[in-house]
């Protein structure tokens, strides 16, 4: 039986989550999370796409992205993907899948829901008890996109703003 093919619509901001296999960790020490973050970098470039909040933790990943083409999407997965087994499996000369078949896709509306999940990704890391502090967490984009630090892997992120949403409550 055929899966069914993702929808995405062009100009439009997704919340990414990929797995590692069974739950598997998929970042054992600093270097690998350096090194997912690098192809990240090149990915963006390579595939147009904007990142406005990530965060990475040891068996999963969260990443809020903008593609002008939607097509994009799943051609940067895939690349950003492949290039990351490939590093560890070659690091730690082991052979077979590292993620958990294909990543979840949401959407998310432009507007102040784009914070809100923005920050929800940052604060993985306290939700699993990996941290007391949003900021002491090394490996989500929060010192970036709201302190000012390195500045290197996030966009600038622009919130559409009306009149109607302002006074909505988004749950």
């Amino acid at each position: 039986m055929s899966r069914i093919s993702r929808i995405f619509v062009d100009q439009a901001c997704y919340h990414i989550i990929t797995r590692g296999n069974q739950k598997q960790p998929i970042f054992r020490d600093e270097n690998d999370f350096l090194k997912y973050l690098s192809i990240i970098r090149r990915a963006k470039k390579k595939y147009a796409i904007r990142l406005y909040a990530y965060c990475l933790m040891s068996n999963h990943v969260h990443l809020l992205i903008d593609a002008d083409l939607s097509r994009n999407i799943s051609r940067f997965m895939h690349w950003l993907n492949r290039g990351y087994t490939a590093y560890f499996n070659a690091k730690y000369n082991i052979v077979g899948h590292l993620w958990q078949g294909r990543f979840i896709s949401k959407p998310i509306v432009k507007g102040y829901y784009l914070i809100h999940c923005a920050t929800y990704i940052e604060t993985n890391p306290i939700k699993s008890g990996l941290a007391t502090d949003i900021a002491s967490y090394k490996w989500s984009s929060y010192k970036e996109r709201c302190l000012g630090s390195d500045l290197s892997t996030l966009d600038e992120m622009k919130v559409q703003y009306s009149e109607e949403a302002a006074g909505t409550v988004l749950i």
